[in-house]
Protein backbone atom coordinates (compact mmCIF):
# COMPACT_ATOMS: atom_id res chain seq x y z
CA UNK A 1 0.00 0.00 0.00
CA UNK A 2 1.58 3.32 -1.44
CA UNK A 3 0.06 6.91 -0.96
CA UNK A 4 -0.49 6.44 -4.94
CA UNK A 5 -2.99 3.27 -3.68
CA UNK A 6 -4.50 5.57 -1.05
CA UNK A 7 -4.94 8.61 -3.25
CA UNK A 8 -6.95 6.46 -6.37
CA UNK A 9 -9.35 4.98 -2.95
CA UNK A 10 -9.77 8.54 -1.49
CA UNK A 11 -10.32 10.61 -4.73
CA UNK A 12 -13.64 9.60 -4.74
CA UNK A 13 -14.44 11.01 -1.40
CA UNK A 14 -14.69 14.86 -2.69
CA UNK A 15 -16.54 14.27 -5.89
CA UNK A 16 -19.01 11.22 -4.46
CA UNK A 17 -19.70 12.65 -1.05
CA UNK A 18 -20.16 16.26 -2.33
CA UNK A 19 -22.71 15.05 -4.90
CA UNK A 20 -24.56 12.89 -2.04
CA UNK A 21 -24.46 15.94 0.54
CA UNK A 22 -25.78 18.31 -2.68
CA UNK A 23 -28.55 15.66 -3.19
CA UNK A 24 -29.71 15.77 0.13
CA UNK A 25 -29.64 19.11 0.67
CA UNK A 26 -31.85 19.80 -2.54
CA UNK A 27 -34.07 16.94 -1.07
CA UNK A 28 -34.09 19.24 2.15
CA UNK A 29 -35.53 22.29 0.03
CA UNK A 30 -37.74 20.25 -1.64
CA UNK A 31 -39.46 18.78 1.02
CA UNK A 32 -38.95 21.28 3.80
CA UNK A 33 -37.34 18.59 5.63
CA UNK A 34 -35.16 20.60 8.40
CA UNK A 35 -33.23 16.76 9.16
CA UNK A 36 -32.33 15.99 5.71
CA UNK A 37 -30.90 19.91 5.69
CA UNK A 38 -29.26 19.26 8.73
CA UNK A 39 -27.78 15.78 8.04
CA UNK A 40 -26.66 17.52 3.81
CA UNK A 41 -24.67 19.68 6.41
CA UNK A 42 -23.10 17.46 8.20
CA UNK A 43 -22.11 15.29 5.76
CA UNK A 44 -20.73 18.37 3.99
CA UNK A 45 -18.32 19.31 6.69
CA UNK A 46 -16.97 15.48 7.37
CA UNK A 47 -16.12 15.90 3.07
CA UNK A 48 -14.32 19.10 3.89
CA UNK A 49 -12.71 17.56 6.52
CA UNK A 50 -11.72 14.66 4.45
CA UNK A 51 -10.90 16.42 1.59
CA UNK A 52 -7.36 17.09 3.20
CA UNK A 53 -5.77 13.65 2.98
CA UNK A 54 -7.16 13.38 -0.45
CA UNK A 55 -4.69 16.06 -1.44
CA UNK A 56 -2.04 15.26 0.54
CA UNK A 57 -1.75 11.29 -0.76
CA UNK A 58 -2.10 13.14 -4.38
CA UNK A 59 1.06 14.86 -3.89
CA UNK A 60 2.73 11.82 -2.59
CA UNK A 61 1.20 9.75 -5.78
CA UNK A 62 3.04 12.91 -7.75
CA UNK A 63 6.50 12.43 -5.92
CA UNK A 64 6.27 8.77 -6.59
CA UNK A 65 5.31 8.92 -10.13
CA UNK A 66 8.51 11.30 -10.72
CA UNK A 67 10.92 8.63 -9.03
CA UNK A 68 10.09 6.07 -11.27
CA UNK A 69 10.57 8.96 -13.82
CA UNK A 70 6.94 7.87 -15.40
CA UNK A 71 6.41 8.23 -19.16
CA UNK A 72 3.13 11.15 -17.77
CA UNK A 73 2.67 14.31 -19.38
CA UNK A 74 4.36 16.78 -16.79
CA UNK A 75 2.01 19.39 -18.00
CA UNK A 76 -1.07 17.45 -16.96
CA UNK A 77 0.31 16.36 -13.74
CA UNK A 78 0.67 19.97 -13.37
CA UNK A 79 -3.25 21.10 -14.09
CA UNK A 80 -4.37 18.54 -12.20
CA UNK A 81 -2.50 19.81 -9.24
CA UNK A 82 -3.42 23.33 -9.58
CA UNK A 83 -7.34 22.23 -9.96
CA UNK A 84 -7.03 19.87 -7.06
CA UNK A 85 -6.00 22.92 -5.41
CA UNK A 86 -9.27 25.06 -6.66
CA UNK A 87 -11.48 22.17 -5.90
CA UNK A 88 -9.61 22.05 -1.68
CA UNK A 89 -10.46 25.42 -1.59
CA UNK A 90 -14.13 25.68 -2.54
CA UNK A 91 -14.61 22.10 -1.04
CA UNK A 92 -13.36 23.82 2.02
CA UNK A 93 -15.03 27.28 2.48
CA UNK A 94 -18.29 25.24 1.47
CA UNK A 95 -17.75 23.40 4.40
CA UNK A 96 -16.88 26.09 6.65
CA UNK A 97 -20.22 27.42 5.53
CA UNK A 98 -21.83 24.66 6.07
CA UNK A 99 -20.20 24.60 9.91
CA UNK A 100 -21.88 28.10 10.24
CA UNK A 101 -24.92 26.86 9.22
CA UNK A 102 -25.01 23.88 11.52
CA UNK A 103 -24.16 26.63 14.34
CA UNK A 104 -27.04 28.47 13.71
CA UNK A 105 -29.01 25.74 13.84
CA UNK A 106 -27.53 24.78 17.55
CA UNK A 107 -27.96 27.80 19.08
CA UNK A 108 -31.04 29.64 17.22
CA UNK A 109 -32.88 26.63 15.77
CA UNK A 110 -32.53 27.39 12.40
CA UNK A 111 -29.84 28.51 10.03
CA UNK A 112 -29.98 32.17 8.67
CA UNK A 113 -31.70 32.72 5.26
CA UNK A 114 -29.36 32.29 2.84
CA UNK A 115 -27.08 30.11 3.73
CA UNK A 116 -27.84 26.75 2.95
CA UNK A 117 -28.71 27.66 -0.75
CA UNK A 118 -25.23 29.56 -0.47
CA UNK A 119 -23.66 26.12 0.41
CA UNK A 120 -25.21 24.78 -2.50
CA UNK A 121 -23.98 27.03 -4.90
CA UNK A 122 -20.36 26.11 -3.28
CA UNK A 123 -21.11 22.90 -4.15
CA UNK A 124 -22.53 23.11 -7.57
CA UNK A 125 -18.69 24.75 -7.90
CA UNK A 126 -16.62 22.39 -6.10
CA UNK A 127 -18.33 19.58 -7.98
CA UNK A 128 -17.55 21.56 -11.61
CA UNK A 129 -13.68 21.98 -10.36
CA UNK A 130 -13.13 18.31 -8.68
CA UNK A 131 -15.13 16.81 -12.17
CA UNK A 132 -11.96 18.33 -14.17
CA UNK A 133 -9.76 17.51 -11.93
CA UNK A 134 -11.14 13.84 -11.72
CA UNK A 135 -11.06 14.00 -15.43
CA UNK A 136 -7.28 15.25 -16.16
CA UNK A 137 -6.55 12.67 -12.99
CA UNK A 138 -8.20 9.42 -14.73
CA UNK A 139 -5.93 10.14 -17.70
CA UNK A 140 -2.85 9.98 -15.56
CA UNK A 141 -1.29 6.76 -15.39
CA UNK A 142 0.38 5.21 -12.14
CA UNK A 143 3.09 2.64 -13.45
CA UNK A 144 4.88 3.29 -10.12
CA UNK A 145 2.06 1.21 -8.42
CA UNK A 146 3.88 -1.93 -10.39
CA UNK A 147 6.50 -2.35 -7.58
CA UNK A 148 4.03 -4.81 -6.26
CA UNK A 149 4.22 -6.56 -9.84
CA UNK A 150 7.73 -6.18 -10.35
CA UNK A 151 9.02 -8.19 -6.96
CA UNK A 152 6.32 -11.26 -7.86
CA UNK A 153 7.55 -11.17 -12.28
CA UNK A 154 10.87 -9.32 -12.16
CA UNK A 155 11.13 -9.66 -15.87
CA UNK A 156 8.26 -8.21 -16.40
CA UNK A 157 8.87 -5.45 -13.84
CA UNK A 158 12.15 -4.53 -15.37
CA UNK A 159 11.15 -4.18 -18.67
CA UNK A 160 8.29 -2.04 -17.73
CA UNK A 161 10.23 0.22 -16.00
CA UNK A 162 12.95 0.65 -18.70
CA UNK A 163 10.24 1.46 -21.07
CA UNK A 164 9.56 4.73 -19.26
CA UNK A 165 11.23 7.67 -19.88
CA UNK A 166 11.59 10.95 -18.03
CA UNK A 167 7.80 12.98 -17.84
CA UNK A 168 7.68 15.51 -20.13
CA UNK A 169 9.31 18.54 -18.80
CA UNK A 170 10.85 16.86 -15.90
CA UNK A 171 14.33 17.85 -15.30
CA UNK A 172 17.02 14.82 -15.03
CA UNK A 173 17.85 15.70 -11.65
CA UNK A 174 14.67 16.11 -10.15
CA UNK A 175 13.00 12.71 -10.48
CA UNK A 176 13.34 12.33 -6.56
CA UNK A 177 10.32 14.83 -5.92
CA UNK A 178 12.08 16.85 -3.11
CA UNK A 179 10.95 20.22 -4.66
CA UNK A 180 8.55 20.97 -7.25
CA UNK A 181 11.15 20.68 -9.86
CA UNK A 182 10.78 24.11 -11.78
CA UNK A 183 11.27 24.33 -15.13
CA UNK A 184 11.08 26.53 -18.09
CA UNK A 185 7.41 27.86 -18.46
CA UNK A 186 6.00 26.41 -15.11
CA UNK A 187 5.40 29.30 -13.69
CA UNK A 188 1.96 29.79 -15.24
CA UNK A 189 0.53 27.13 -12.53
CA UNK A 190 -0.81 28.21 -9.23
CA UNK A 191 1.07 25.66 -7.17
CA UNK A 192 4.39 26.87 -8.88
CA UNK A 193 3.96 30.26 -7.92
CA UNK A 194 2.43 29.50 -4.70
CA UNK A 195 6.12 28.33 -4.18
CA UNK A 196 7.83 30.57 -5.52
CA UNK A 197 6.87 33.42 -3.31
CA UNK A 198 6.88 31.79 -0.22
CA UNK A 199 10.53 30.42 -0.85
CA UNK A 200 11.63 33.34 -2.20
CA UNK A 201 10.44 36.08 0.01
CA UNK A 202 11.65 37.44 2.66
CA UNK A 203 8.46 37.92 4.96
CA UNK A 204 6.15 35.52 3.42
CA UNK A 205 6.97 32.28 5.15
CA UNK A 206 7.75 33.71 8.67
CA UNK A 207 4.62 35.47 8.75
CA UNK A 208 2.62 32.38 7.56
CA UNK A 209 4.16 30.47 10.49
CA UNK A 210 3.37 33.40 12.96
CA UNK A 211 -0.23 32.92 11.68
CA UNK A 212 -0.33 29.56 11.69
CA UNK A 213 1.02 29.47 15.46
CA UNK A 214 -1.68 31.52 16.33
CA UNK A 215 -4.52 29.89 14.62
CA UNK A 216 -3.43 26.64 16.69
CA UNK A 217 -3.42 28.77 20.11
CA UNK A 218 -6.76 29.94 19.18
CA UNK A 219 -8.17 26.87 18.04
CA UNK A 220 -6.45 24.86 20.46
CA UNK A 221 -7.96 26.89 23.45
CA UNK A 222 -11.44 26.93 22.09
CA UNK A 223 -11.50 23.36 22.05
CA UNK A 224 -9.52 22.68 25.58
CA UNK A 225 -12.15 25.24 27.23
CA UNK A 226 -15.17 23.51 25.86
CA UNK A 227 -14.33 19.94 26.39
CA UNK A 228 -12.87 20.09 29.74
CA UNK A 229 -16.27 21.61 30.38
CA UNK A 230 -17.59 18.65 29.73
CA UNK A 231 -15.02 16.93 32.26
CA UNK A 232 -16.89 18.94 34.85
CA UNK A 233 -13.88 21.98 35.23
CA UNK A 234 -15.66 25.34 35.24
CA UNK A 235 -18.85 23.79 36.69
CA UNK A 236 -20.21 26.81 37.81
CA UNK A 237 -20.01 28.13 33.82
CA UNK A 238 -23.19 27.27 32.10
CA UNK A 239 -22.21 25.02 29.19
CA UNK A 240 -23.86 27.27 26.57
CA UNK A 241 -22.06 30.17 27.36
CA UNK A 242 -18.80 27.82 26.72
CA UNK A 243 -20.05 26.54 23.73
CA UNK A 244 -20.24 30.16 22.03
CA UNK A 245 -16.70 30.54 22.18
CA UNK A 246 -16.80 27.45 19.08
CA UNK A 247 -16.97 29.95 16.24
CA UNK A 248 -13.74 31.25 17.73
CA UNK A 249 -12.43 28.14 17.55
CA UNK A 250 -13.19 27.86 13.79
CA UNK A 251 -12.02 30.32 13.06
CA UNK A 252 -8.49 29.58 14.43
CA UNK A 253 -8.42 26.13 12.65
CA UNK A 254 -9.19 27.60 9.22
CA UNK A 255 -6.55 30.02 9.68
CA UNK A 256 -4.03 26.97 10.71
CA UNK A 257 -5.42 24.96 7.89
CA UNK A 258 -5.11 27.54 5.27
CA UNK A 259 -1.43 28.48 6.28
CA UNK A 260 -0.38 24.76 7.16
CA UNK A 261 -1.40 23.98 3.41
CA UNK A 262 0.30 26.86 2.16
CA UNK A 263 3.18 25.15 3.76
CA UNK A 264 2.95 21.86 2.25
CA UNK A 265 2.43 23.34 -1.29
CA UNK A 266 5.15 25.18 -1.65
CA UNK A 267 7.42 22.97 -0.06
CA UNK A 268 5.70 19.02 -0.41
CA UNK A 269 9.24 17.74 -0.33
CA UNK A 270 10.19 17.85 3.30
CA UNK A 271 6.62 16.85 4.54
CA UNK A 272 5.91 13.74 1.96
CA UNK A 273 8.54 11.38 3.60
CA UNK A 274 7.77 12.93 6.94
CA UNK A 275 6.03 10.12 9.51
CA UNK A 276 5.13 12.98 11.68
CA UNK A 277 3.18 14.54 9.18
CA UNK A 278 0.75 12.33 8.57
CA UNK A 279 0.40 11.57 12.42
CA UNK A 280 -0.76 15.35 12.42
CA UNK A 281 -2.63 15.09 9.43
CA UNK A 282 -4.63 12.03 11.24
CA UNK A 283 -4.80 14.04 14.18
CA UNK A 284 -6.45 17.00 12.33
CA UNK A 285 -9.27 14.85 11.01
CA UNK A 286 -10.51 13.90 14.44
CA UNK A 287 -10.32 17.12 15.87
CA UNK A 288 -12.39 18.65 13.33
CA UNK A 289 -14.99 15.51 13.40
CA UNK A 290 -14.96 16.71 17.32
CA UNK A 291 -15.72 20.11 16.05
CA UNK A 292 -18.82 18.87 14.55
CA UNK A 293 -19.91 16.80 17.70
CA UNK A 294 -19.43 19.83 20.00
CA UNK A 295 -21.51 21.52 17.37
CA UNK A 296 -25.22 19.18 16.49
CA UNK A 297 -24.55 16.48 19.05
CA UNK A 298 -27.54 16.97 21.72
CA UNK A 299 -25.77 14.99 24.35
CA UNK A 300 -22.36 17.11 24.66
CA UNK A 301 -24.81 20.50 24.65
CA UNK A 302 -27.37 18.95 27.80
CA UNK A 303 -23.96 17.57 29.49
CA UNK A 304 -23.57 19.80 32.80
CA UNK A 305 -19.83 18.08 33.18
CA UNK A 306 -21.45 16.35 36.51
CA UNK A 307 -24.19 13.88 34.28
CA UNK A 308 -21.92 13.60 31.14
CA UNK A 309 -21.70 9.80 30.49
CA UNK A 310 -18.23 7.68 30.13
CA UNK A 311 -18.73 8.03 26.06
CA UNK A 312 -19.30 11.72 26.26
CA UNK A 313 -16.04 11.89 28.68
CA UNK A 314 -14.40 9.79 26.43
CA UNK A 315 -14.69 11.91 23.39
CA UNK A 316 -13.44 15.29 25.37
CA UNK A 317 -10.24 13.40 26.75
CA UNK A 318 -10.05 11.82 23.01
CA UNK A 319 -10.10 15.54 21.71
CA UNK A 320 -7.48 16.95 24.42
CA UNK A 321 -4.88 14.14 23.56
CA UNK A 322 -5.75 15.05 19.61
CA UNK A 323 -4.71 18.53 20.28
CA UNK A 324 -1.85 17.86 21.96
CA UNK A 325 -1.12 15.23 19.76
CA UNK A 326 -0.96 18.09 16.96
CA UNK A 327 1.30 20.06 18.97
CA UNK A 328 4.10 17.19 19.03
CA UNK A 329 3.82 16.11 15.97
CA UNK A 330 4.11 19.19 14.20
CA UNK A 331 7.27 20.07 16.78
CA UNK A 332 8.69 16.99 15.70
CA UNK A 333 8.63 17.64 11.88
CA UNK A 334 12.71 18.66 11.81
CA UNK A 335 13.81 16.01 14.38
CA UNK A 336 11.72 13.13 13.44
CA UNK A 337 11.35 13.55 9.85
CA UNK A 338 13.05 15.52 7.12
CA UNK A 339 11.71 19.23 7.51
CA UNK A 340 13.97 22.32 7.44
Amino acid sequence: MTLSHLHLILNHVPTVGSAVALALLLLALIRRNEHLKIAGLEVLFLIAVLTLPVYITGVGAQRELRLRQAAVSDTAIREHQDLAIASFAVTEFAGFVAWIALWQVRRAGRAARGLVPAVIALLVLALTVSGRAANIGGEIRHPEMLDAAETATPALGQALGAALPPAEGQAPGAADGSAQGPTEGNERFLAQRISNFLVNSTWAWPAAETVHFLGLSLSMGVLLAVNLRILGVMGRVPFADVHRLLPWGMLGFGVNLITGMLFFIAQPGQYISNAPFYWKVVLLVLTGANFLYLTVFTKAWKGDGVNANLAEKAMAIGSIVAWLGVLYAGRMLPYLGNAF
